[in-house]
């Protein structure tokens, strides 16, 4: 009888946090509301319900927005062949997932010999 009590009450606090809370959650919850419980028996009851915490991926900014309204011009014109090395540079970054979070990855290549002159790797984008 206990026991159905509690496992209504984690299926409120779970309900309540939009199907997000897990065992660690609940529980502190629920010895909040004097509740006399563990970890493991919140997970246990968990599994025994068929309820499981959501994981929620971490958003994580990968772009900055700039206006530069009138400053830029394109002064290519869409020729991107020049005739000589060192004329023509361009630049581009992404971002690669690590296991200790986002890097970003900075390069500068040559249009005409198409090689990469430089790159480096940065924890944030506004790398110089």
């Amino acid at each position: 009888m206990h026991r159905e009590k509690i496992k209504e009450k984690i299926r409120q606090i779970y309900d309540n946090s939009h199907q997000n809370y897990g065992a660690p959650k609940i529980a502190k919850e629920l010895k909040k509301a004097g509740e006399v419980i563990s970890e493991r028996t919140v997970g246990i009851y968990m599994r025994q319900i068929g309820i499981r915490a959501q994981w929620v991926k971490p958003w994580i900014a990968t772009t900055q927005h700039s206006n530069f309204g009138e400053e830029l011009q394109n002064i290519l014109q869409e020729q991107f062949n020049p005739d000589t090395p060192n004329a023509v540079w361009c630049s581009d970054i992404t971002y690669i997932w690590t296991v200790n979070g986002f890097v970003y990855l900075t390069s500068i290549m040559d249009l005409y010999s198409r090689k990469i002159v430089a790159w480096t790797l940065s924890k944030r984008l506004d790398v110089s």
